[in-house]
């Protein structure tokens, strides 16, 4: 599958997604945005396929969010018609509330806008030391549609999310960290190692438990406790059914490292 805009690579279950348009700081226009739709529409039916991690190209920026310049150009009803048909949302991925594989962000530079909504609907967040995370959107008559008026205020304080949603506040790194949206802040250098450790370490656990668990937080969170602790989810059903769930007790008495076979 070929791609203009982003680059794709796959390596040991792991797929990673590159925004490559570091000219515009990686704003994703709706060529960008069909084209991220089909990489993650790739990695979720792919069974080989384990884990995602996302990033930008460049040092720069992860994502600057929407390509205003594209919007002006061409008008918001353009860019609308553009975009629709779109399972995942802004960049393939701000709705796609039904993939239960884990997606990493490796977050190397500005996260602003879209850019910021596109980590936040990841489920781990690895920031280099610049990395600077914002929601500009009422500053250019917009605002954070893209699941950022939502998911924020659930992930971090009220009244630190309300900053950075009503009064332009930009978080560093350090201070995305400090409210526990970040996972881990490293040097820039680093960055895409640390993402692929963080990888690994998910690679370490049977994929159809990973996928699982990640189900049961998801669906379970919108439920009172006593409904979510007496759901069976259908992934939670397929990993009592697998082959893995008879690997990873037989591995751990044999001490040795388990073979999964995600089923």
């Amino acid at each position: 599958m070929s791609y203009e805009f982003i680059e794709v690579s796959t390596s040991d279950h792991v797929t990673t997604v590159t925004i490559d348009r570091p000219r515009v700081l990686n704003a994703l226009h709706p060529y960008a945005v069909r084209e991220m739709e089909r990489a993650f529409n790739a990695f979720q039916d792919d069974d080989g396929q384990w884990v995602a991690i996302l990033t930008g190209a460049g040092d720069r920026a992860f994502c600057a969010g929407n390509d205003l310049k594209f919007q002006a150009e061409h008008g918001p009803e353009h860019v609308r018609k553009l975009r629709r048909g779109l399972k995942g949302g802004f960049g393939g991925l701000t709705r796609r509330t039904d993939c239960y594989k884990p997606i990493i962000a490796a977050v190397n530079g500005f996260a602003l806008g879209g850019g910021f909504e596109l980590a936040l609907a990841c489920d781990i967040i690895i920031a280099a030391e610049h990395a600077t995370f914002g929601l500009p959107e009422p500053r250019v008559g917009l605002m954070a549609a893209a699941g950022g008026a939502h998911r924020l205020p659930r992930y971090i304080p009220y009244h630190v999310a309300m900053a950075v949603l009503l009064a332009g506040k930009r978080l560093s790194a350090a201070e995305a960290h400090s409210h526990g949206l970040v996972n881990e802040v490293v040097a820039g250098d680093g960055l895409m190692e640390a993402a692929r450790r963080w990888a690994g370490e998910i690679l370490k656990g049977a994929p159809l438990s990973v996928r699982a668990s990640k189900e049961a937080v998801m669906l379970g969170m919108g439920m009172p406790l006593e409904r979510a602790l007496d759901s069976i989810f259908p992934l939670t059903q397929r990993m009592y059914e697998s082959e893995d769930l008879v690997e990873g007790p037989r591995a751990f008495a044999e001490k040795r490292p388990p073979r999964w076979k995600g089923r």
